[in-house]
């Protein structure tokens, strides 16, 4: 049970400020009742807020009805301690990673407003010849190796809502355009803990990726190893092995252990 703290100052200031801050401390969230009723504030008050926070990108308002910080407020700084720690727990990991594979190794997370993950970190090859990107560079889900790796690993309903909605533009000949097709390669995923992209997303390129689970155990990031396809394929099994390696190595430095289970599905024990 969240402490009642008295509001200071101006009342409606106050609420948003105490609001923000209660769901910043619970990366979770919570529906309109549970937040009713933790922060005392009367019900039809506190969803003309909530409303009007996610209306501006400030919160998330999810399926199942929970508010979750949303893109906005994490953008000026409100965000979870594992939203804020990620990169960092990730930092060596990633370094090692790159050493070994001589590739550039990426840290992609989960977008907040669409379905996509965002380069937030990299390492990148001392190879003259080698992939690059841009800090803040968004992928898509269906085309490319940490993005399939997140989609495989989301809670069941989520994916197959993406799975049915979602648009899969072709960007090479080798992207994946069927949703029969998506589903059977994300089964796959599941199975083996690692995502593997050959030229799906840019002709020539290739990546092999893994999940990574906040201590909650949901699927939150990935790791990824990018670089010319003949150079990835030449040491793909070894490649894969190392990047899954990786994966579980960050999902432990955020609390969750692979192979335990969340929400009654397979999390980090196939991952």
């Amino acid at each position: 049970m969240a402490k009642h703290t008295k509001e200071v100052g101006h009342r409606g200031a106050s609420r948003v400020l105490r609001i923000l801050e209660f769901l910043a401390q619970n990366a979770d969230g919570f529906t309109l009742a549970e937040l009713t009723r933790r922060l005392r504030v009367p019900k039809s008050s506190l969803l003309a807020l909530l409303r009007t926070f996610a209306g501006h990108g400030y919160l998330e308002h999810q399926p199942n009805g929970v508010y979750r910080l949303g893109p906005k407020a994490i953008e000026i700084g409100i965000r979870s301690p594992s939203q804020r720690e990620l990169p960092a727990l990730a930092a060596p990991v990633l370094l090692d990673l790159m050493e070994k594979s001589g590739e550039s190794v990426f840290l992609a997370s989960l977008a907040h407003d669409g379905p996509e993950v965002v380069y937030i970190d990299k390492v990148e090859s001392r190879q003259q010849i080698r992939y690059s990107a841009s800090l803040g560079e968004r992928r898509r889900l269906h085309c490319t190796a940490p993005g399939l790796a997140v989609f495989a690993f989301m809670p069941t309903a989520e994916r197959e809502r993406l799975l049915a909605t979602m648009s899969l533009p072709r960007l090479t000949d080798s992207t994946i355009t069927d949703r029969d097709a998506l589903r059977a390669c994300l089964d796959e995923v599941r199975k083996t803990g690692v995502s593997i992209s050959i030229d799906g997303f840019i002709a020539g390129a290739s990546a092999i990726a893994a999940p990574i689970f906040d201590r909650h155990g949901r699927a939150v990031a990935a790791c990824t190893v990018v670089g010319p396809t003949p150079r990835l394929l030449a040491q793909k099994k070894r490649l894969a092995k190392w990047v899954k390696a990786a994966g579980d190595a960050v999902t432990r430095r955020l609390g969750f252990h692979p192979g335990a289970r969340a929400d009654g599905e397979a999390s980090g024990g196939h991952a």
